[in-house]
């Protein structure tokens, strides 16, 4: 089978970290209450984008690593095909 491990090892473990870095992100989003002040709405806002922009980067690093084990599975030359193609001359 034509499939470099190496790659294919790092892009499964990029996926999986990125999996449980959105899962985590997804368990701590901040909520708010009834009755907050206007500064801490502003505050909770902020914190709130601060978790999606995290929670778009573990999905950046998901999409990476898929791209990862993709590549890995083309990645190696078969043993038996030369570097140069030995062409034919067309017979006049």
């Amino acid at each position: 089978m034509l499939v470099d491990k190496k790659i294919l090892v790092s892009g499964i473990i990029m996926i999986s970290i990125g999996i449980l870095l959105s899962t985590y992100l997804n368990l701590i989003l901040p909520v708010g209450t009834i009755g907050m002040t206007e500064e801490e709405v502003i505050e909770l806002l902020a914190k709130q984008q601060e978790n999606q922009d995290f929670n778009t980067l573990a999905g950046i690093l998901i999409g990476i690593g898929f791209m990862l084990v993709l590549i890995s599975f083309g990645a190696r030359r078969r043993k038996g095909e030369a570097a140069k193609k030995i062409e034919k001359k067309p017979e006049i």
